[in-house]
Parts: structure tokens; sequence; C-alpha cells
């Protein structure tokens, strides 16, 4: 199976909602411009056992001493195993309900997958595949910590689409039939959550149905295709934790041979399993501003490549388009992509390589706005992509471009809790 049960560790005070508060801490590659977040974090869980000297912030990774942070991340992997903190839960999985800041609730469930299944390249045809573009540059840091790392943290989310929600969503039902392994509030107001270790029943009842997920006559039904290897598993966030992971993977295959590598816990990655269309997932649009560009310029490329209509009733894929304070619709009426943000981004790319110009990734239409009331600047509004888009675009065009849409807050992504053996 592509996705299956661990061996899961947790503290051995997971059941005790102080320590856990000072345990865990939010994805590493969360307030990347705001260190004194970090620092808050830092001073909460000083003497403190806690996930934060297990994982290393992207916001340090530029530093002059990201050597010795490496160093002492691993050294403090040794140390916590050596003195026994962790309690193993043989091979289950973790049923997560999540209570965002909003007080809306995510629910998950944590097992591990397997990376001979995965492959982030933008044409990959494997189960589980990236969502957007990959950023190759930024797995040899995180390479660095998982080569000599005892354990790993995921903070990896991994969609499944299923609109039924008969897949995680029963096992709300079932809670009283299974352990309560942590229950606590999440620091820096990040909501509360709780974990419980699933019945024996209810994880034979979701590896059957996981089982189901990949019948290809369906799948190409479903999605109005023809393919001969379905995408099962999506990701959602974390994805280049997963491709450091596989990464890792594949080095270790040259290292001992292929077949000695499958046999190790490396072949496999921590994550959590979410469904697509939880209520708590909203896919919000990231627009975009060019600075110091010519936006006219920009129009005239894009009328050069496509039919263009400026007409407030135009049918295609439409944007808003943004100079000098005003706004006005554009509509690519005769598309090569699926998606809008695959067609403008592709245009931007080419055309800020040729005229040059900086893009900028903005969440919120005001900021959009504001930022080119400058005439040097031009802006995007996008709509915001629909999450029922996501699965059919990534088959047809392959990962997304990069910034397609976000989810969720900072607040609200995974913060780290349950760990593996990886040595």
């Amino acid at each position: 199976m592509t996705f299956k049960r661990a061996d899961i560790l947790l503290p051995v005070f997971s059941k005790d909602s102080e320590k856990m508060q000072k345990w865990s801490v939010v994805a590493c590659d969360q307030y990347t411009s705001e260190p004194e977040y970090w620092q808050a974090v830092s001073e909460k869980t000083e003497g403190a056992y806690s996930t934060l000297n297990l994982t290393v912030p992207e916001i340090y990774l530029n530093d002059a001493d990201i050597e010795e942070r490496i160093a002492r991340t691993n050294k403090a992997m040794a140390q916590y195993m050596a003195e026994g903190i962790f309690t193993e839960y043989k091979n289950t999985y973790i049923f997560v309900e999540r209570t965002l800041a909003s007080g809306v609730k995510r629910l998950g469930v944590v097992g591990m997958v397997d990376l001979e299944d995965y492959d982030y390249s933008p044409d990959s045809q494997t189960k589980v595949r990236a969502t957007e573009g990959t950023v190759i540059s930024r797995i040899p840091p995180r390479l660095k910590v998982r080569r000599d790392a005892l354990v790993e943290l995921p903070h990896i989310m991994l969609l499944i689409d299923d609109e039924s929600c008969s897949m995680i969503e029963p096992n709300a039902d079932k809670t009283a039939d299974f352990e309560v392994v942590y229950d606590f509030d999440l620091m820096q107001s990040s909501g509360h959550i709780t974990g419980y270790k699933m019945s024996e029943e209810a994880c034979a009842e979701l590896d059957e149905k996981l089982a189901s997920l990949a019948e290809l006559n369906s799948f190409n039904q479903k999605y109005g295709v023809s393919k001969e290897s379905p995408l099962v598993f999506a990701m959602g966030d974390g994805n280049h934790s997963l491709a450091t992971a596989k990464t890792n993977y594949e080095n270790l295959k040259k290292e001992i041979g292929e077949e000695a590598a499958k046999q190790s816990a490396a072949r496999y990655a921590l994550c959590e399993l979410v469904n697509l269309h939880d209520a708590s997932l909203e896919f919000e649009a990231i627009h975009r501003v060019i600075f110091e560009a010519d936006g006219n310029a920009f129009l005239q490329a894009l009328e050069a490549k496509y039919q263009v209509s400026y007409a407030d009733d135009a049918v295609g894929q439409s944007f808003i388009y943004v100079q000098n304070g005003q706004q006005k619709k554009v509509t690519v009426e005769n598309s090569e992509e699926y998606l809008t943000v695959a067609t403008v981004q592709k245009m931007l790319d080419a055309f800020t390589a040729e005229k040059g110009g900086e893009i900028d990734y903005i969440h919120g239409e005001d900021v959009v706005l504001k930022l080119c009331e400058d005439a040097k600047n031009f802006g995007i509004i996008l709509e915001a992509m629909d999450k029922s888009d996501l699965y059919k675009s990534v088959i047809l065009d392959g990962a997304l471009p990069r910034k397609t849409f976000s989810m969720g807050e900072a607040c609200d992504k995974r913060f780290y809790i349950e760990a593996r053996k990886i040595k």
C-alpha cells in the first residue's frame, strides 16, 4: 500500500498538556519573515523537551551558523532517543482532530507514505505527486538534517479526493473506541489538537478503503481521462520535506544497494492524510504584482500569443489587470492551459525574462491595488482556484505553477507532534 500504518513515536509525557504545548511547534517553513515569532517560541521552550530542538526553522537557513545548528539538531535527536523520552505505538494510525484558531475542525490520519510511489518531477505519473513546482535549491539544507537524523517529524500533508467524505471523517464518530494519546492547546494561539490511537478494527477498515482509491477504471471515469497510472495522493503541504525524504532515499539506494534500501525505514515518510473536501481547507488566490515593468507591453505580448478580450461578458480564462489605480477585466479565450494561473504565470515568466521586472506574490486584493497605484508597477488579481479542479489540473498539466494557491493561515499549518525512527 502507498499509505499505510506506521510505528509512531510520541513523548512519554504526551498526556501532559502543559509539556505538550512546549513540545509541539509549527512547521519549519512558516513565519519566515518574522524572527520575533521564532524568538518567542525559543523563549517559551527553553529548557523543555521540544520539537524546536529537532527541526531547523527555515528562517535560519541563511545564517552563518547554519551548519552548527544542523549539528545541534541531530545531536538533540540522539540525546532524546538515549534518554528514552519516546513511547512507540506499533503498526497503527493516529486520528487527528485539529481545531483551528477560527474554531473550524480539520480531520486527518497520521501514517506513512511509500516513497517508491512518489516523484516530484513536474510530469510525474506516480500515485503520489507534487501539486506545485518543487524548488530544487530548497532540498540541500533539509537533506543535511535528514541524512544523519535518527527520527523524522512531519509537517507533510497528503490529500485524497474523497468527495463523499467516507474514508477519514467516519472516524470522528468512533473516538470513544480509540485511545486519546494527546489533547492540548497549541502555542501562540494556534488552536487545539487531539490525537487518538485508532482501534485495530478502524485501522483495518481504513486500509480497505484506501486500497480502493487506486482502482484504475473508476479513476479514469471520475476525471474523464485515460491514464495508466492514477493520481491517488496529491501534496497539500510539505512537498519540499517529502522531496527531501525522497532524495535521501534515492541516495541511500546508491550507497547500500536498491534492495537493501527498500528494506530500510528510509523508504517511508511520516505524514498526515487529509481529505481535499474537508470543510477547513479553503483555497485562497495568490495574486501577482510586477515591479518596474511596462504593463502595456505585457498585454501586447499576451495579445500576440492568444485571442484576448476586454469585454465584461467574454468567456474564457479571466483575470483583473491593475495599473495606475485602474482595473479592467482581461480574458484569454483560447488558452492552452487548464488553469488561468498557469496561463498567467507562463506569460509572466517569459515576459520578465525578456523585458525585466520583478514578480511578487501577494495575498489580498487591497495590497495589489495599493502597490499598483505606482505607474511603474502592474498587477494581476486572480480568482481562487476551485478545490475540485486540483486533481484534474495536475493530471492534465502536471505540477501547477508556483504560488498557485494558499491553503490556510500560518497558524493553521501542521504542528510537529508525532515522530518515527528512520535509522
